[in-house]
């Protein structure tokens, strides 16, 4: 410690000595430096390539390691000293905390229990610097499952908890003696549930938000009680009284029953918990790397173990362009993974927008102002909130609504520039509920489509002929379908609305809304138009796209490598990852693809797919990692282009703390993941669809979900099936039974995303 204590003086003298001087970036070597660096470098060379071996490291930076090290990283048990104070001792894999160990804080704060790839993960109890302490499950350092938790004031909680909230079944204790026992949402009372008062009140009923609401029992210590329905706005607020004599008290008495919201919850509130500053997965780990075989004339890089180089070291490589060599100081650092292995991964620098702007001269420009001006006046409708109660009539497939649109205007139309055209409506008042369920608000989605900026097509109509259409902000996508498919989901409409309503996190495709538009003339031509969200919105560029069916059959991309790019979508038999899930996430993607498979076979529906994105965190070719919403400058100067924003760990570590960042993050979106490379042997049989799992790990933000659900076993796929069960294997065929194709789509899937462990 001594010694180590030395090098932290040293260190702090020397970065002074650096901050004085206008040329701060430059590096003189001292003799005590390099010898020390070459007493280093003789130690590694001695030691064969990933042999385990004590050692003493001294950082340049002035942190101090001790324990077991391979291939130039901790690798066993050890103990790791930050300059800052922090400090770490335990288990080690390739340079991340991984295992049992224990972290320490400067401030007193300790956490000890599991760790996994730097992160607190596993079972473990954290007592914060001013009294707090947690004991119970972790996830990516949130408190997820069950645990204990008690706090600085006295307060404390046992129970169920959901990325670092209350959440689930729990009991909250005040230190005044008051507490609750029911469900929580969020960090709030949400469910059923009971609060207790000292002094023998007790509310038992429903909350929400934290608050009382629906039907709740308040019931005093004399067994007096009242019973009703339970609102903060006085106007919802209405029940009956009973008196200790059991005598129904119609409304008059002296007690308000907004008393309990203004006076009896004040003193019940949850106790935020401590915020810790640094998390263990944020904490660089300075690693000296050998130059055993490099130029001698070259200074030996430090980087860290979370993929960090430093600055000014091989500018011109990035770590998709390098592959793996023999020396250990050429071992590739693909994607912040330091376990990398075979060839390496290259994702494009530069990504341009899906599709071609529609504008003015484009042979779709008046249908687009036509889609418009009918998205504008469905959705602008005055007319009261829908109830998520709706009746069997309006699932009616006669329920629609026709509206003539001539270009001078009508009482209910705008003029406009376009030539007359009729809109349909079909099953407004669903769609309209439907867009209430999943929290779109009206004028935002009018301003996505209906706004100044054009749609774009994209460049090729899907193979069922129908023709694709993005909104500029990517939020929604438009697509063109045949009357048969508006069959379907007007037929299923109902199934469709109870299960999505019924299953927040479906990963079926949501619709917001079903039109048509009838150019007239003679040729009175329908469109029909499905609106449904884009699964691959977000502020991250996707760099590999998959359709995934669980068949084999012309299940490949047909362009040349060469030419496939971050936009092209790739199919089963192009695939070469397995998808890694948290443990709980694993849990729920099981539970909710039975529960949409089930759907769908019920429905009769086949034929559909799972698309997955995939972003790659990566560093730039500085090597820092590119905070989250950064750009770097393009090179072409195409307008059009768009420089991929990378995730960072840093970014990851922010996003999972912050409550907003976690809102924006469910299954099948913005999902924190890794995948596992696979590799398909040279003797693979003929539709194999999983390759061999290689080691060979990415982290990634994932985005799935399930598409193209509107196509029934009809006549035409029976025939499909017969005529092609002549030719092929009748199991790699996509047209096979509604029973059939989910059971083959299930196991597929379930064995393309595994726990991650």
């Amino acid at each position: 410690m001594k010694a180590w204590e030395a090098t932290v003086r040293k260190t702090q003298a020397a970065a002074k000595k650096r901050a004085n001087n206008i040329f701060g970036t430059a590096y003189v070597p001292h003799a005590s430096d390099d010898e020390g660096e070459r007493h280093e470098e003789n130690v590694i060379e001695n030691q064969s390539i990933g042999e385990v071996y004590d050692a003493e490291r001294f950082l340049s930076n002035g942190d101090c390691y001790k324990g077991q090290w391979a291939d130039n990283f901790p690798h066993g048990h050890g103990k790791y000293w930050w300059t800052d104070g922090c400090m770490y001792v335990g288990d080690w894999h390739r340079g991340k905390t991984n295992g049992r160990g224990l972290f320490s804080w400067p401030t007193g704060a300790v956490y000890e229990g599991e760790f996994k790839n730097g992160y607190m993960d596993g079972a473990g109890t954290y007592s914060g610097p001013h009294g707090d302490m947690y004991k119970g499950n972790w996830v990516m350092n949130l408190k997820h499952g069950y645990g204990v938790k008690g706090y600085s004031n006295g307060d404390s909680y046992d129970g169920e908890w959901c990325r670092g909230m209350q959440d689930g079944q729990g009991t909250y204790k005040w230190k005044n003696g008051n507490y609750y026992v029911g469900q929580w949402k969020n960090g709030m009372f949400s469910g059923k549930g009971k609060m207790h008062w000292r002094d023998g009140d007790r509310y038992d009923g429903y909350w929400e938000d934290g608050l009382p609401k629906g039907n709740g029992t308040y019931k005093w210590g004399d067994g007096s009680f009242y019973v009703g329905n339970w609102s903060m706005d006085p106007k919802d607020q209405s029940g009956s009284y009973y008196p200790c004599g059991s005598m129904l008290v119609d409304g008059n008495f002296d007690w308000d029953p907004q008393e309990v919201y203004n006076v009896r919850l004040k003193a019940c509130r949850v106790c935020p918990g401590e915020k810790v500053p640094v998390l263990p997965s944020q904490k660089k780990l300075a690693v000296w790397r050998s130059s055993k075989g490099a130029d001698p004339n070259v200074r030996p890089r430090r980087m860290s173990v979370d993929g960090r180089i430093e600055a000014g070291a091989n500018k011109d490589l990035s770590p998709f362009d390098r592959s793996r060599r023999g020396s250990r100081e050429d071992v590739s650092l693909a994607l912040d993974d330091l376990g990398t292995r075979g060839s390496p991964i290259r994702i494009p620098k530069v990504v341009k927008k899906q599709g071609e702007t529609i504008s003015k001269g484009h042979k779709n420009y008046e249908l687009m102002l036509n889609l418009q001006l009918g998205i504008r006046h469905s959705v602008g409708r005055p007319g009261p909130p829908p109830s998520l109660d709706l009746k069997p009539s309006a699932f009616d497939p006669k329920e629609k609504v026709w509206t003539r649109f001539p270009p001078e205007g009508s009482k209910h139309t705008p003029p406009h520039q376009s030539c007359e055209f009729r809109w349909k409506d079909y099953c407004p008042l669903v769609f309209r509920t439907l867009r209430k369920l999943f929290k779109i608000d009206a004028a935002d989605y009018m301003l996505s489509i209906c706004g100044n900026d054009a749609l774009r097509e994209l460049s090729s109509p899907g193979k069922s002929g129908s023709f694709f259409y993005l909104t500029n902000d990517d939020r929604y996508m438009i697509k063109t379908m045949k009357k048969a498919e508006a069959k379907v989901l007007i037929r299923m409409l109902s199934a469709y609305y109870n299960h999505v309503r019924a299953y927040q996190n479906t990963l079926v495709t949501k619709y917001f809304g079903l039109h048509c538009v009838r150019l007239n003339g003679s040729a009175q031509k329908k469109v029909r138009f499905i609106i449904m969200g884009n699964l691959f919105c977000s502020e991250y560029t996707i760099h590999r796209r998959f359709d995934l069916k669980g068949s084999s059959l012309g299940r490949s991309t047909d362009k040349p490598e060469a030419e496939l790019d971050a936009n092209t979508i790739l199919k089963d038999l192009d695939l070469n990852f397995l998808f890694r899930l948290q443990k709980t996430w694993f849990q729920e993607f099981r539970r909710q693809v039975d529960r949409d498979c089930d759907f769908l076979e019920q429905e009769r529906i086949m034929d559909y797919s799972l698309l997955v994105g995939l972003h790659f965190r990566e560093p730039n070719v500085d090597a820092d990692l590119i905070p989250a919403g950064g750009r770097t400058p393009t090179t072409n100067g195409d307008s059009d282009a768009e420089s991929a924003p990378r995730l960072s760990r840093a970014d990851m570590d922010k996003l999972l703390l912050d409550p907003a960042g976690w809102s924006s993050i469910r299954l099948g979106v913005n999902m924190p993941a890794r995948v596992e490379r696979t590799e398909r042997k040279s003797d693979y049989f003929e539709g194999q669809l999983v390759g061999e799992p290689t080691g060979e790990y990415y982290d990634v933000v994932m985005f799935f979900g399930i598409i193209d659900i509107l196509q029934d076993y009809d006549i035409t796929k029976k025939l499909e099936h017969a005529y092609k069960s002549m030719q092929y294997d009748p199991t790699s065929i996509s047209a096979v039974d509604p029973r059939q194709y989910a059971k083959r789509f299930r196991d597929f899937v379930l064995k393309i995303f595994v726990e991650d462990s």
